[in-house]
């Protein structure tokens, strides 16, 4: 099923409030996700920007031209599909008003419930909106790039972070401005003799395997595995080790892993909405399963209300759970 703030985003050249581009023109779009459907007329080739792995390769396989980041300069047009993420979409606005040509024209759409409306506000303040229209419980805006000085701002107002003193992050990534507890009650876990291959599976921005390169002396190699691009690229600035680490941007629950180690650590997602899908952390543990060497160990924290027990059962010859407080408990497992 398509998103229906995707089908916002492109309302308005449906409903001929705008001019779908020309055959030769060129598109940025910024947070595109699979399942889009141009509209009558739109012929322009798309340049899609997607950091976030599953959609990236989807959007792969479907044909599409498609970076984690944006590249080049002087698009016609850029689209920008807003998340729940107020400064994400800023930065994102921003980026779009830096690499199209002056005089193109931006379109941004979001949900309600995302808060599009306030973010249609503060935009306006700073370059006057063309138009905008609601539609599928969402709002599509567009206005005309007339200079930078509406980039600048936004940019000034979503800096990067530096968070408890040393790692650096930015809007956008999960916890980004500040250690998440349930990471941070895992690493008070942490056995102290870690030792061989490690792996951190979900390491955002590298709060994790920092703790385990600071705690562990016997480490042979270390290696980062986040479906976040740019949370990826965050923690190779974050994590240092005796052995240098290795960074993985790859999606655990489709794309096989070339390596086996000794121990894991884990904080999996249980979100790919606003819904609670426990189905993404049984899938991180069977990944983790596979992943660990006979014998090898598991450390992994999750939320208390998650039932996690039986998906741990299963893929592992033994676990047990040896720490919980108001929110988290933290599993221990052997392969």
């Amino acid at each position: 099923m398509v998103a229906e703030p995707l089908k916002t985003l492109f309302y308005p050249f449906e409903a001929e409030a705008l001019t779908p581009p020309r055959k030769d023109a060129r598109v940025l779009f910024i947070g595109a996700e699979p399942g889009f459907r141009l509209p009558s007329g739109f012929a322009a080739a798309l340049h899609l920007v997607q950091g976030f792995r599953p959609h990236f390769r989807a959007l792969q396989a479907s044909g599409h031209h498609v970076t984690p980041r944006a590249q080049g300069q002087g698009y016609d047009m850029a689209l920008v599909l807003a998340s729940r993420h107020r400064g994400q979409n800023e930065l994102h606005i921003a980026e779009a008003v830096e690499r199209v040509a002056p005089g193109g024209v931006i379109v941004v759409a979001g949900g309600k419930d995302d808060g599009i409306d306030s973010l249609r506000k503060r935009i306006n303040a700073l370059a006057p909106l063309d138009g905008h229209l609601p539609k599928h419980h969402g709002v599509a805006f567009w206005f005309r790039r007339a200079g930078t000085e509406a980039a600048a701002t936004l940019r000034a107002g979503n800096p990067g972070l530096v968070v408890e003193g040393g790692f650096k992050t930015t809007p956008g990534m999960f916890s980004f401005d500040r250690v998440d507890a349930g990471s941070r009650l895992l690493a008070a876990c942490l056995p102290g003799d870690l030792r061989g291959n490690v792996a951190d599976f979900c390491a955002g921005w590298g709060y994790l395997a920092a703790q385990v390169a600071q705690r562990s002396q016997g480490l042979t190699s270390l290696d980062l595995y986040e479906a976040d691009f740019e949370a990826l690229e965050a923690a190779r600035l974050n994590v240092h080790a005796t052995v240098e680490p290795r960074f993985f941007w790859i999606d655990l629950l489709t794309e096989a892993l070339e390596r086996r180690y000794d121990a894991i650590v884990m904080n999996p997602p249980f979100h790919s909405g606003r819904a609670a899908e426990p189905g993404i952390g049984a899938g991180m543990i069977r990944a983790a399963s596979k992943g660990l060497k006979p014998g090898g160990r598991l450390f992994m924290v999750a939320n208390r209300q998650l039932p996690y027990e039986q998906a741990l059962s299963s893929a592992f010859a033994s676990c047990a759970e040896v720490a919980r407080d108001g929110m988290f408990k933290v599993f221990s497992a052997r392969r």
